[in-house]
């Protein structure tokens, strides 16, 4: 029985990177074997074991054969007989098929440790093919390893395209569209993701809100950068720069679906693409079953970011708008959910071209405010003896007349 360290944690360690997790691959071993050991079987469709004392995942190697649609149609085949080389060769890219043994070798049957010297993202075989989640995996790792330099290989972006033309995509579940979507959303480049997934052709298939966005003009005053499929992008991964959350980043996304939907007579001009883009957002969420909360934010940021943009330097005829907006986005009840929605509207202003060290002052002015006016509350008027509707009608008019005097002062 021979134990190998493999996948992720042989390549972080490779990379310089913290390795979180280890997982170990056991060459010559039965089950029945492991389990006098004393290890725990958890595997249902191949025999996944947990160390006894480590509680670390150890799986028996294994092949796999193509057996019916989508990446769940696969007969694993496993035993003492299966080699190294044979379980390796099953993984997706050459950076996750190094094993490394008990002494501290390195066995790299596939060139991973040249692709990692050279930042090279190259699938190990044709087998790669087989698997349609394998095109969401590799962007998802183009968008983690952007910052160090790593490339598509040519060779493996042919075959994305393939695979994305051959209509597997259709068979991935919502669920697992979406686990990938949001480890990628949680990436330092998480726009990366998208970009490969339009070089290969598997964003429209997946993410079509998206992609026709790409080819619609902005005003070029407002956007030097012109297409809006591409300002979605800087927005994206100006809202990782500024350290935004993934449901704010999703909403980044999704801010300007609206406008793929105004007339081509009418650009570059987009009126009431915020409403507009509240279907396509519904449609988007439906489809990949995003979480509530990121649908949420999505819908506030398309309908509220060209009304917070225009909050730069507030008039004081404009602070039944500014209660409005409070009122209207439940800053009240939820206002980290706001100061989310805030930080989405800073990324949108400065995912633009020359635009990106903009100063952005209603972000801090408007959760400053936010901050004060919750502490108007009903104590006071219920002292005065108020009831009821009454209380709230003169909270709003207690929090009005303070932004009115902010505004004018």
């Amino acid at each position: 029985m021979e134990v190998y360290l493999v996948g992720g944690a042989v390549r972080d360690e490779l990379l310089g990177l913290e390795v979180r997790e280890r997982d170990y691959m056991v060459v010559g071993a039965t089950p029945e074997q492991l389990i006098t050991l004393g290890y725990h079987q958890v595997g249902k469709d191949f025999p996944v074991f947990l160390h006894p004392q480590s509680k670390e995942e150890y799986a028996l190697a294994r092949t796999e054969r193509k057996s019916g649609q989508g990446y769940t149609g696969f007969i694993c085949e496993f035993g003492p007989e299966v080699t190294l080389e044979e379980d390796l060769m099953r993984r997706d890219l050459t950076i996750n098929a190094i094993a490394r043994d008990e002494q501290g070798k390195l066995h790299d049957p596939y060139g991973g440790v040249a692709d990692i010297e050279h930042r090279i993202l190259r699938h190990v075989s044709s087998a790669f093919g087989e698997d349609p989640l394998r095109v969401l995996r590799v962007a998802r790792f183009a968008a983690r390893f952007h910052g160090l330099g790593f490339t598509l290989a040519d060779e493996t972006l042919l075959l994305l395209q393939q695979m994305a033309a051959s209509g597997e995509l259709g068979a991935l579940t919502p669920e697992r569209v979406w686990k990938e979507t949001e480890k990628a959303l949680a990436c330092e480049h998480p726009q990366v993701f998208f970009e490969v997934l339009r070089r290969c052709g598997a964003l429209k298939e997946l993410f079509p809100e998206v992609e026709a966005l790409f080819g619609v003009p902005g005003p070029k005053q407002w956007h030097p950068e012109i297409d809006t499929g591409l300002h979605t992008m800087m927005v994206l991964k100006r809202s990782a720069e500024l350290g935004a959350d993934i449901p704010c980043r999703f909403a980044a996304l999704c801010h300007d679906f609206g406008k793929a939907l105004t007339p081509s007579d009418r650009w570059p001009s987009h009126h009431d693409h915020g409403e507009l883009g509240l279907t396509p957002i519904e449609a988007l969420c439906a489809r990949i079953k995003a979480p509530a909360a990121h649908k949420e934010l999505a819908i506030l940021m398309s309908r509220w970011h060209i009304c917070l943009h225009r909050l730069a330097n507030p008039a004081p005829e404009q602070a039944e708008a500014i209660l409005a907006l409070f009122q209207h986005t439940d800053a009240w009840r939820k206002p980290e959910r706001f100061a989310q929605l805030l930080l989405c509207a800073q990324a949108d202003l400065q995912g633009r071209t020359g635009f990106e060290q903009r100063p952005y002052p209603q972000r801090e002015q408007l959760w400053q405010w936010l901050c004060e006016l919750r502490t108007i509350t009903a104590a006071p008027f219920v002292a005065r003896g108020l009831k009821g509707p009454a209380i709230g009608e003169a909270i709003a008019a207690a929090r009005l007349q303070q932004l009115r005097l902010w505004l004018t002062a």
